[in-house]
C-alpha cells in the first residue's frame, strides 16, 4: 500500500487492490452524490505523461482529437486500431510542457507499450505517472465555493484547466459541477482534508454513476476493438477532429462520418435488476442476434443499475432492448440527447 492509499485508509476508505470501494456506507454515499457535494479518489485511473519536443505532433498522428488545439483545456480522444476500432479513450490535457492522457487503469501498461512502438525516431518520452500525480475529484452545486477556499482561480467552463502553485484544476462536462484536482503526494492530503470539510468522501461507484449521467464512455479490456468512435458518441463529445489530417484508423472514422449514417449510438438507460450488469455484456432485441453492449454500469440511487448502452438505432426505435438475451431484463432507455460539447 502506497502512502496515498494509507492516507485514504486513515480517512475511512475501504480499498481493494485497485480502487476505493466506499467510505463506510456505499448506499448512503450514492444518495449524497445525487444532491449533495462529494469528493472521491481517482487513483484507479491510469495517467500517461507524453513529453519531448515532438510530443504533440506524435499524438496528432495517433488519436482522433486535435491535440494541437489543447490550450489550458482538455478533450476526449479515441485511440484506434488501423481498422478504426477503439483500443482506449483518453481524457487528454496539456500541463506545462507535457501532454497527459488519462485512461482506464487496466489498460495503462498495454497502451503505453503500444504507443512506444510508434515513437521510432521522434523526440518523445512516454511515462506512467499514475502514482506520482495524485488525482481526486469533487462534484456538487457547492463545490466551486469549496475549491475557492483553497485555490486562487477556479475554471468556469467545461474542459477549462488552470494550473496553480498548489495544484491544477480541470472542470469536467456534465450538468452537475464536476472538477478534477491534480496535486503532488505531499500536498494532496492537505487539499483532501480541506475539501472534505464540505464534501462527503465517496467510493468510486459514485463517480462512475456521475460519469454515466454526463454521458462519458469508457473502454475496458472487455470492450477493446468492439466500437468505432461514433458508436460511443465521441464525435458528439468533441473527441474527433475531421480537419486535422491523418491518424491511425482515420480512414474508417472519416468514412463513417462523410459517407454513411451512424447506425449505432450510446444511450443512458436504467435496468431494474439486482444482478450487476458487466461491461461488455451483450444486449438483445426480440431476435437471438445481439444488438449492442453495456459500456459502463453503476448502481442507481433508486435501485437497479444505470448504464451506458451502445445499441443499434433501429432496435431502440422498434422495440424493447434486453440484457443478456431476448428474454432478459428490459433496459429503460433515456431518449437520446447529445452530450455536452466543449
Amino acid at each position: 500500500m502506497n502512502n496515498w492509499n494509507e492516507f485514504l485508509a486513515q480517512q475511512g476508505a475501504g480499498l481493494d487492490d485497485t480502487r476505493v470501494l466506499h467510505f463506510g456506507d456505499a448506499q448512503m454515499e450514492l444518495q449524497v452524490t445525487v444532491s449533495g457535494n462529494i469528493i472521491t479518489d481517482l487513483s484507479h485511473l491510469g495517467l500517461l505523461e507524453v513529453g519531448g519536443e515532438d510530443a504533440a505532433t506524435f499524438l496528432q498522428g495517433q488519436v482522433t482529437s486535435d491535440i494541437k488545439a489543447l490550450n489550458n483545456s482538455s478533450q476526449y480522444a479515441g485511440y484506434c486500431t488501423p481498422k478504426g476500432r477503439l483500443l482506449a479513450i483518453f481524457l487528454a490535457f496539456a500541463h506545462y510542457d507535457h501532454i497527459h492522457l488519462q485512461l482506464n487503469g487496466a489498460l495503462t501498461e498495454a497502451i503505453m507499450k503500444r504507443l512506444k512502438m510508434y515513437v521510432l525516431r521522434s523526440k518523445v518520452t512516454i511515462t506512467d505517472v499514475s502514482d506520482s500525480i495524485i488525482r481526486m475529484a469533487v462534484a456538487g452545486a457547492d463545490t466551486p465555493a469549496a475549491l475557492a477556499e483553497i485555490f486562487s482561480t477556479i475554471p468556469e467552463t467545461p474542459h477549462q484547466m488552470v494550473s496553480l502553485d498548489n495544484g491544477a484544476i480541470l472542470r469536467l462536462p456534465g450538468n452537475t459541477p464536476r472538477y478534477q484536482v491534480f496535486s503532488t503526494p505531499e500536498q494532496a492530503p492537505e487539499i483532501w482534508q480541506a475539501l472534505a470539510k464540505t464534501c462527503k468522501p465517496v467510493g468510486n461507484a459514485c463517480w462512475e454513476w456521475l460519469e454515466i449521467q454526463a454521458g462519458i464512455p469508457d473502454i475496458t479490456p472487455a470492450t477493446q476493438e468492439q466500437f468505432v468512435p461514433q458508436m460511443l458518441n465521441l464525435d458528439l463529445l468533441g473527441g474527433i477532429s475531421f480537419k486535422k489530417g491523418c491518424y491511425t484508423g482515420q480512414e474508417i472514422v472519416a468514412r463513417t462520418h462523410y459517407l454513411g449514417k451512424v447506425k449505432r449510438r450510446t444511450y443512458p438507460a436504467h435496468i431494474d435488476t439486482t444482478t450487476t450488469p458487466q461491461v461488455g455484456d451483450d444486449l438483445f432485441g426480440d431476435a437471438p442476434e445481439a444488438v449492442g453492449k453495456i459500456v459502463r454500469a453503476a448502481p442507481a440511487p433508486q435501485g437497479g443499475f444505470h448504464v451506458l448502452a451502445e445499441v443499434r438505432l433501429e432496435s431502440v426505435e422498434t422495440g424493447a432492448v434486453h440484457l443478456g438475451s431476448s428474454s432478459g431484463q428490459i433496459l429503460v432507455i433515456t431518449p437520446f440527447v447529445e452530450p455536452e460539447n466543449p
